[in-house]
């Protein structure tokens, strides 16, 4: 509003259909605009620019004012920054939480920052400015994610009539009269926009990404770029935030990464067959204020060492591998001063029940004569004996919370060697199957008693926690030392402070690989669906997915609107997962999303 003067004016009226839905009543925001109106008119019989301001709480007009900053000599004498200010003094207090702001035209920079700093619920306009409109025109003042409060906007509320006092105004000032205003004269518009570009009247939609890695495809980031250059093709006013997200398999170092908090580690550490590989975690280190909750935190992703890419895939290599390599980085991160380390378990090669992290940790595993076990899941048929002991000595005091996407238990037939020993290259032509979960359920009674020699555990059996089998057992050993599991994408979605976004979203857009039945245990896409169910149930939530069963009426019930299948013609699987094609196929799935949410408003 500030830039406006008798040679710059240039109007747009906007589109005067339905309000945003959940933003209250078309009808009441008319009536109340025409409150703001009077206030316009009678600035313009002071010679001052026609712009009227009002502010309601509670169904009631408690503040009115008008420009007046000639007349004031003022600067910030705009109509509703002064309303705002004498809301206040109403009100006896600073803080304008659950108050609307009614002005003719669109706010400046100035006034929509008053609006954040005094936390405004609402703002509705009339007139569009282009030449300074701060809350959806030149700038999103009021859902900038940087900010510290965001709020509603409803644009275009007797939009043409707010820029006819604005023209008649102007058009006076040069000798006009009101009969020869035209759009020519001072290029003025009431409907700028392509039809593309009005999915929700003149509101510009709040799109969300968090999409998870599509497994040896590509990363959660690069999937997100892609469906964002559809999102906009279809939509190119959209505003479009990425989150890179993980639930705690590969993809866990990089979804963090990205929130840039975390400085990364290098380290050696060791492969599902004890050779030294590069490998690193992320630590974000001491600070205060703001950052002081995240000091002394450690991620670690144990795919970067015992990943199911380090290893052959057959049985003789699904018996020997080992988890040592996470308990390396552990003890890293907690020599450089990590308080709570958080480990991802998904994607592991291992079905050692933890017992190779348990040794690097400084527990002992030994056999009836004393002896270490060997590595891996088959050094478990001679364990005899347990003792924590030192491993809990060289932790001390520091948390682990391990971050799992499944819930099966340590043993049984859906333990961690029956559900992902066949993943890791264990063949029941070749290996007993039922011996090895035998082994598996005496070592979860050993870890048992074990546990209980250090600590009063909160379960009484690991064999039966959920969640015990993630990572071939992995889950089992954090537990056995006193750690949490949980939800890998809840626990991702909080660091990348998801909420903040998506209570503020029209559209979410998330998806993987593949849906089914595992994605409602726990997988990315039903976690975002739920955190944006909880904050904001309006929003609508699209899923993008290479590949679906054929029923997925749970993944609904769970909050997603819709899957869409990416793959846009048919295709062998090699020829989908080549970079080209995965870009054209996410492209169109963005596309097909974005119109998708434009048929629901």
């Amino acid at each position: 509003m500030d830039k406006l003067g008798a040679e710059e004016l240039d109007v747009t009226g906007g589109d005067d259909g339905a309000c945003p839905a959940g933003v209250g009543s078309r009808s009441a925001d008319e009536r109340f605009m025409r409150m703001a109106l009077e206030e316009a008119r009678a600035a313009a019989a002071e010679g001052e620019v026609p712009i009227g301001a009002i502010v309601v709480h509670e169904g009631r007009v408690i503040a009115r004012a008008h420009n007046r900053r000639e007349l004031d000599e003022d600067p910030s004498a705009h109509a509703e920054f002064t309303a705002m200010t004498e809301a206040a003094c109403v009100l006896g207090r600073w803080r304008l939480t659950g108050c609307t702001v009614y002005v003719t035209l669109e706010p400046c920079l100035m006034c929509a920052g008053l609006m954040v700093n005094a936390r405004v619920s609402r703002c509705v306009y009339g007139a569009a400015d282009p030449k300074g409109g701060a809350v959806g025109t030149l700038y999103h003042v009021h859902d900038d994610a940087r900010l510290n409060h965001a709020f509603e906007v409803t644009p275009g509320v007797l939009a043409e009539e707010c820029a006819v006092e604005l023209r008649t105004f102007f058009a006076r000032l040069r000798g006009k009269d009101a009969a020869e205003i035209g759009q020519g004269a001072l290029h003025i518009s009431a409907a700028r926009l392509p039809r593309s570009a009005t999915l929700a009247s003149a509101h510009a939609p709040r799109v969300v990404l968090a999409i998870d890695s599509f497994k040896g495809s590509v990363s959660s980031a690069q999937a997100e770029a892609w469906v964002r250059e559809g999102a906009l093709a279809a939509e190119p006013r959209a505003r479009v935030q990425a989150v890179p997200i993980a639930d705690g398999g590969e993809g866990t170092l990089d979804a963090v990464r990205g929130t840039g908090k975390f400085a990364e580690h290098a380290v050696r550490a060791r492969d599902p067959f004890g050779r030294r590989v590069s490998a690193c975690y992320l630590l974000a280190s001491a600070g205060d204020g703001a950052d002081a909750p995240r000091a002394g935190v450690a991620i670690v992703e144990s795919a970067q060492v015992i990943g199911l890419d380090r290893s052959p895939g057959t049985s003789e290599a699904a018996l020997a591998a080992s988890s040592a390599g996470v308990g390396d980085l552990v003890l890293d991160a907690v020599a450089h001063g990590a308080q709570t380390v958080y480990i991802g378990l998904g994607g592991t090669a291992t079905s050692d029940g933890g017992a190779g992290f348990l040794r690097a940790m400084g527990a002992r595993i030994a056999d009836e004569a004393g002896n270490e076990i060997a590595p891996g899941l088959a050094g478990l048929a001679h364990v005899a004996h347990i003792d924590l002991g030192p491993a809990f000595e060289r932790l001390g005091d520091v948390k682990l919370i391990a971050l799992s996407d499944v819930e099966n238990p340590l043993v049984g037939r859906r333990g961690a060697v029956k559900v992902f020993g066949l993943q890791k290259g264990l063949d029941p032509a070749q290996v007993d199957m039922d011996a090895c979960d035998s082994w598996m359920i005496r070592y979860g009674h050993l870890l048992d008693e074990a546990c209980r020699a250090q600590c009063s555990p909160l379960f009484r059996s690991l064999a039966g926690v959920l969640g015990a089998g993630a990572a071939g057992g992995l889950g089992a050993a954090v537990l056995a030392l006193g750690g949490t599991l949980e939800s890998g994408i809840d626990t991702m979605l909080n660091l990348a402070e998801f909420d903040e976004l998506a209570a503020r979203a029209d559209l979410v857009i998330t998806g993987e690989g593949l849906l089914d039945e595992q994605t409602v245990s726990g997988k990315a896409p039903v976690g975002v669906a739920r955190h944006v169910r909880r904050v904001n149930p309006q929003a609508s939530v699209v899923a993008v997915a290479g590949g679906r069963v054929d029923d997925l009426s749970a993944v609904y019930q769970a909050g997603i609107d819709l899957v869409l299948p990416i793959c846009r013609r048919p295709m062998p699987l090699d020829e989908a997962m080549r970079p080209e094609e995965t870009r054209a196929n996410l492209r169109a799935a963005g596309e097909a999303a974005m119109r998708a949410y434009a048929l629901r408003q």
